[in-house]
Order: C-alpha cells, then structure tokens, then sequence
C-alpha cells in the first residue's frame, strides 16, 4: 500500500541515463535547468558525496533571493540519487520555507533512472523527514501545486537535455 504523504513524479526524457543522471550530479548542468522557470540559479557549495552538500539560491527578476540546498546520502551512478532537500539561509542552515510555517523542514528524494531504448525514464519520491502530523497534511494538500512546480522544472530539463 502506498503512503498517502509520499509524492511520486515519474517522467520520461529523450536522453540516456548516464546524462539525465548527470544532468542532476553536476553542478555545470544543474544550474541551467534546475528551479522555478524565470528563476537565475547560482551554485554557491557542490560536494556530490554521502554527506556532501549542494546548496543555491535562486533568484527572481525582481531580486528576491531563495536559499535551498540539499544533503546527499546515497550516490549510486547512474541509478539511483538519494538526498534531503530543504530551505536554507546562504551559510546551509535549514529554515523555514518562506511561504508556509508548516512545510516539512526536511523532504527525503529518492530519484531513480531507468533505461530503455535509448530514453530514460525518472521516477521521484518525496517524502517528509521527521515531520508533524500538520507538516504532514501541509505536504499532502501541496501535492498538486508541487506536481505543477516540477512540471515546469522537469520540463526546462527536457529541453537542456535536447540541447547537450
């Protein structure tokens, strides 16, 4: 049976795994399509290894500044990517997502590649990290509104993908 809690995004890319999989471990091409649509992204850590960190700010066109990062902790090249992601201030502490007091702080991704025929098809799982029941339900209602947010980032992947 499947956690009510747990959002799962699967996409397929016109790609071969080994680069939609690096599409996501290195920093050079994260910052073209990774985030928001109409957001500038700056990688300011990348430390791709149990433990190791990436953190970024995005930024809008009217300047306003987001921290996010998140903390790997399982690196399995080029299946499987395992990594808490959350808000941050800029030196990588955690923080509260400005936009809800109740957002989980930690959401725990498992992101898998699978290929076949030459594209590649990536499975996401999100999943709160030591949570509130009200962080919890926070997350559930937002499943949608999550969904619509990386099908636009998930989309600028395909179309970078397209393009290396």
């Amino acid at each position: 049976m499947s956690n009510p809690y747990e959002l799962v995004i699967a996409r397929t890319f016109d790609a071969p795994r080994e680069l939609v999989f690096k599409a996501f471990t290195d920093p050079e091409h994260l910052k073209h399509w990774w985030g928001p649509k109409g957001l500038t992204i700056s990688v300011a850590k990348f430390d791709l290894r149990p433990g190791g960190i990436f953190l970024y700010s995005q930024q809008s066109p009217g300047g306003e500044v987001l921290w996010g990062k998140f903390v790997y902790r399982e690196i399995v090249e080029p299946e499987r990517l395992v990594y808490t992601n959350s808000f941050s201030d800029e030196e990588g502490n955690t923080v509260r997502a400005p936009f809800s007091p109740t957002w989980p702080l930690e959401i725990l991704n498992t992101l898998t590649f699978a290929e076949h025929g030459g594209k590649t098809t990536l499975t996401m799982r999100g999943m709160p990290v030591s949570a509130t029941e009200e962080e919890l339900e926070t997350f559930k209602e937002a499943h949608d509104m999550v969904r619509k947010g990386f099908a636009g980032t998930l989309d600028q992947l395909a179309d970078y993908l397209s393009k290396v």
